[in-house]
């Protein structure tokens, strides 16, 4: 189990994570919809988290959700590297509805981003936006490279649950166990 806490004058997080585990989530943040993503995130990941925010939600939701990706990252860094026996790359397109969400990773302890979701507005009270924050501050403190890309779709809270579910599958599968493989790259180290 790997837990990290992070106080400043926005928020107050604590995650604990267990990378390889059956799913479990207690999640409270008090933001409904992003509760909802990460216990899909955890679901479809097969990572049990449990977390915590206070936050400064008063103000709005953007502290919060981005302090909470920078908390989560940093406990994945420290779960996954140093790298070994693993696939290293995965890669899901996950279906919800209409939409159709793809997301390609590296566990390559060098942090990227591509996203590319054009949906504009609020699902409930949540700033789609807030979603890149997110996903941009986990895989910068996580050290993952990711793509995730719509490939349709219209509905805002089908194309997000897609993202983070496809995120979470691409993850699972890239920590598929390969003894064989051994440290997953020609440098010898990740």
């Amino acid at each position: 189990m790997h837990v990290i806490e992070r106080k400043t004058k926005e928020t107050d997080i604590k995650v604990s994570l267990v990378l390889r585990g059956s799913g479990k989530a207690e999640i409270a943040t008090g933001i409904g919809f992003f509760d909802h993503m990460l216990e899909a995130l955890c679901k479809h990941s097969l990572m049990d988290i449990s977390l915590t925010c206070k936050g400064d939600t008063h103000i709005d939701f953007h502290h919060s959700v981005e302090d909470v990706g920078i908390v989560l990252g940093q406990a994945l860094r420290e779960a996954l590297y140093p790298l070994a026996s693993v696939e290293r790359y995965g890669n899901a397109v996950v279906v919800m509805d209409e939409a159709a969400v793809e997301c390609a990773l590296d566990l390559s302890n060098r942090a990227y981003l591509v996203y590319e979701l054009d949906i504009e507005g609020k699902v409930g009270a949540f700033d789609v936006e807030l979603a890149e924050e997110f996903f941009r501050a986990l895989v910068g403190n996580a050290g993952i490279s990711a793509h995730i890309v719509l490939k349709r779709g219209k509905n805002k809270h089908h194309v997000l649950e897609a993202a983070f579910k496809a995120f979470a599958v691409a993850l699972r599968r890239s920590l598929v166990e390969n003894v064989r493989m051994g440290i997953p790259s020609t440098k010898g180290v990740l």
